[in-house]
């Protein structure tokens, strides 16, 4: 396999892809370049918090904004979308050096919060 980019050129792949999936591409990029040296919980834990911090600045000096972003460039979107991708690539890649299958954590937060949350319908 080649480059990570090299299989997502086309938009259905990527509008169908896995968590597991991208685990799996994670792993092969590490893996081709020799980083999974550098890759232990705490490395990967610093690396996504500062992905959060370059998210942050995005938005730190635009106050509120509209659903949908409409009065952004797009130009603007796509710097977006690239940080908060690479927010959700470490965060796949924590969860899996850590063991944990984070699709399945995911639907069982949900599952809690929606017992310690109820819908005011179901009061």
């Amino acid at each position: 396999m080649g480059e990570l980019g090299e299989e997502l050129k086309e938009p259905e792949i990527a509008k169908n892809i896995s968590l597991k999936d991208l685990s799996r591409k994670l792993e092969e990029f590490a893996k081709e370049r020799n980083w999974e040296q550098y890759h232990s919980p705490r490395n990967l834990l610093l690396a996504l918090v500062g992905e959060v911090g370059e998210l942050s600045e995005i938005f730190q000096w635009r106050g509120e904004v509209p659903k949908g972003l409409p009065n952004w460039k797009d130009s603007e979107k796509e710097h977006l979308g690239e940080e908060l991708s690479d927010v959700l690539l470490y965060l796949i890649r924590l969860a899996d050096i850590c063991g944990i299958d984070l699709g399945d954590a995911a639907l069982k937060k949900i599952v809690k919060n929606a017992i310690k949350y109820p819908s005011p319908k179901n009061l």
